[in-house]
């Protein structure tokens, strides 16, 4: 692990002697315009619509077997 760190440090430190005036802070490294649709609610299909198709619903929800449990 120790190896490993130090790789990383040399790294930070070579990036440290670059000069980055003017470049701005990015958390993409190729642009991504608009990569996230506004947050809008919607109109959705109605619960009992929905757990009509479920295979075994459970106290209004899906029912899913539990950890462990053997395939049925």
């Amino acid at each position: 692990m120790g190896d490993e760190l130090s790789h990383v440090l040399d790294h930070i430190e070579k990036i440290r002697e670059l000069d980055l005036d003017g470049v701005s802070p990015t958390s993409h490294v190729v642009d991504v315009p608009m990569p996230l649709r506004p947050d809008e609610p919607k109109p959705c299909l109605a619960r009992e619509a929905v757990l009509a198709s479920a295979p075994e619903p459970v106290a209004g929800g899906f029912g899913v077997p539990s950890p462990g449990a053997a395939p049925a």
